[in-house]
């Protein structure tokens, strides 16, 4: 991984900084996203970027504005669903003086202080109708007037938009209006979740340790083998955003037997029942499943009652210690307890450009 200079910025407070590695990773659909973020990146043209919470959405629009021909001038940030309908047109469109009650004096509004830079519109999806009519006139001729205003104000402004929910649904739900999903969905990017490109999370985490260790003053070791392929296995339903908190959390308490007891006691919840688009239920698939889940979890507790002594573990089980041997490593579990007081030798300042996984 790059070395860059100055601190290193939060994930998801600071995307310009961050090196391109980190952001893009190594697997081939964040390499597909890469391609669109560079072509998309020199044309006028509005960009949305969809995924769930947590896939870095905010980090790849900022690198939209730094490789544009607006890299320049501001990226102005306005999150939707954060300011009350009410106050998100003052706030986006400003207002003139004695426009209301309490407007003392003119305020410009974001649109006008991202002039010559990029507008940030985080969750488009949560915007009200009525806004939504003023927003599509500022994207088709660039022109809005603020509250209480008498003219049109001019901009030069590139918009881009994200949003974790599906506008289809909300066209049809009459929460969201047709002409303006054409409007800003002339390029659209969909950022993968982090359960679908694993191959990253090496990466990413040895990102945040370095990170972390440094803003906590906190020297740590580099992760062990056991403990990336238990982050890697881990469905991260919260994305980037929860790895990068369990990170902290390691960082923190000290101890990677904190993140393998998070980690190992999320996988034992429930399992996901899987209905095909037909209707269809795979009994056999999920059987099969639910057999290797329990399977997993009965070992991790006979280890654990056993303070992590194999041969007695094996016994317990009445299998013979290599059958135990494989179905540890078949289950991604560590073959031994987790250290709890890590060599805190002083971290590397750079982080290693590609992050694998060692062998046995």
């Amino acid at each position: 991984m790059a070395q860059h200079n100055g601190r290193l910025a939060s994930f998801f407070a600071d995307g310009i900084n961050i090196p391109e590695e980190v952001i893009f990773g190594h697997s081939e659909v964040m390499q597909a996203v890469r391609r669109t973020v560079e072509r998309a990146a020199a044309a006028s043209v509005p960009v949305l970027t969809q995924g769930e919470s947590g896939t870095g959405k905010e980090i790849i629009s900022k690198d939209i504005h730094r490789r544009s021909p607006w890299s320049q001038g501001p990226f102005v940030k306005v999150s939707c669903p954060a300011i009350p309908g009410t106050l998100l047109e003052s706030e986006l469109f400003g207002y003139e003086k004695g426009a209301f009650t309490g407007a003392w004096n003119s305020k410009p509004g974001r649109v006008e202080l991202a002039h010559c830079g990029t507008l940030f519109l985080d969750e488009i999806g949560e915007m009200g109708l009525p806004l939504q009519a003023k927003l599509l006139q500022l994207l088709q001729d660039g022109q809005f007037s603020r509250i209480g205003g008498q003219t049109d104000c001019q901009v030069d402004v590139r918009i881009i938009c994200a949003t974790n929910l599906k506008l289809d649904e909300e066209i049809a739900a009459g929460n969201f209006r047709r002409d303006l999903f054409y409007r800003i969905n002339v390029v659209t990017i969909q950022l993968p979740p982090l359960r679908s490109r694993s191959e990253d999370i090496p990466t990413l985490a040895s990102y945040f340790l370095q990170h972390y260790s440094q803003r906590h003053n906190r020297p740590a070791r580099p992760f062990s083998r056991e403990i990336l392929q238990l982050l890697c296995q881990h469905n991260w339903p919260g994305n980037i955003r929860e790895l990068e908190n369990c990170v902290a959390r390691y960082i923190i308490l000290g101890s990677e037997e904190a993140i393998y007891n998070e980690l190992s006691e999320k996988r034992m919840a429930p399992i996901a029942i899987e209905v095909a688009e037909d209707g269809s239920i795979p009994l056999k698939k999920i059987a099969k499943q639910a057999v290797r889940e329990m399977e997993r979890n009965l070992i991790l507790r006979v280890l654990q009652a056993n303070h992590w002594n194999r041969r007695k573990a094996a016994e317990v089980l009445k299998i013979s210690y290599r059958a135990l041997l494989y179905k540890i490593r078949e289950a991604g579990l560590p073959r031994k307890r987790a250290q709890r007081n890590p060599v805190p030798p002083p971290p590397d300042p750079a982080v290693p450009k590609d992050v694998a996984i060692p062998s046995e």
